[in-house]
């Protein structure tokens, strides 16, 4: 078997992507239906988080664990890492192990290297550069709802963030068109833009996002790391808020999500994020299912 990691979202091809969001729909199935299903016997996950986590944590943790399998926390706090042990002699360490890893942490670099000196499958739980594991399960959703999404058109209103970041590696990937509006200075990664073609756009305006798109998304105004910055950004996302007004410019149909957690009132209203038109419950739970296809996937594809 070819040892595959989940780092960036085209480290999978559009087939694999689409396939595992059948894949994440079917094991959804599976556990609401109570059906028992273990192909992960007797393995074991690791995860290492420099960054707090709620969804990623619990979402790994309880799927490990539906799929038959064992999950390990690892903080610096409680390990070696926290004492300088590199991140490279951590990797061929718990490649002797364990069976499976995922990493939460800042630098995307790191988690590249940590990756080429593993012999097991490394998972990407989140960096300051993507989120893939977040595109799985926001895809899941609108799979779920609204069909492919190809050739169809989604609105980013806010930070050019990490998850802004994924949301445009995936515009290229899966073949829809993101505009992207967001106030200067606060652009996505510029050589991610380009390379993604017409597949992306900058927009001035958040209303100029959000005409005629059948997904809207946003995330909050400061990610984790940059809480010295709260103020000044409130200041110059005030105009960035996803609105029912904003809504009403997407088609009648649209969807609106956010990965979660939120702050009402700010980058988007109570009525928004508690509205009809809403999926954010739906696709913070489908993290789970996603990451179990993933596992799955990254451990038992081609045995």
């Amino acid at each position: 078997m070819t040892l595959r990691h989940y780092l960036i979202e085209n480290d999978l091809t559009a087939d694999e992507f689409r396939q595992l969001i059948k894949r994440a729909q079917e094991l959804k199935t599976k556990t609401q239906q109570g059906e028992p299903y273990s192909p992960l016997a007797g393995k074991t996950l690791a995860m290492i988080f420099e960054k707090s986590s709620t969804r990623t944590r619990v979402s790994f943790e309880t799927g490990m664990t539906q799929l038959g399998g064992h999950a390990i926390y690892l903080s610096p706090n409680d390990t070696h890492l926290g004492r300088g042990e590199p991140l490279e002699d951590t990797a061929r360490v718990l490649s002797e192990m364990v069976d499976l890893i995922v990493i939460r942490t800042f630098s995307q670099r790191a988690m590249a290297n940590f990756a080429s000196y593993s012999s097991i499958p490394v998972i990407n739980g989140l960096t300051d550069y993507c989120h893939p594991c977040q595109l799985l399960a926001d895809m899941q959703t609108f799979f779920h709802h609204r069909g492919d999404i190809m050739g169809k058109q989604v609105a980013w209103v806010g930070d050019g963030n990490n998850v802004c970041n994924s949301y445009i590696i995936t515009a290229k990937l899966l073949g829809y068109h993101l505009r992207i509006a967001c106030p200067t200075g606060y652009e996505p990664d510029a050589e991610l833009v380009s390379q993604a073609g017409d597949h992306v756009s900058i927009v001035g305006t958040p209303a100029d996002a959000c005409k005629g798109a059948d997904l809207v998304v946003t995330d909050v105004w400061s990610s984790m790391g940059q809480e010295a910055e709260q103020l000044i950004r409130k200041e110059a996302f005030a105009a960035y808020c996803v609105t029912p007004e904003l809504m009403a410019l997407a088609n009648s149909d649209a969807l609106f999500m956010h990965c979660l957690p939120a702050h009402r009132g700010e980058e988007v209203s109570a009525a928004v994020l508690d509205g009809r038109q809403s999926v954010i419950w739906e696709e913070a739970g489908n993290r789970l299912h996603a990451q179990k296809a993933l596992m799955e996937f990254l451990l038992l594809a081609g045995k």
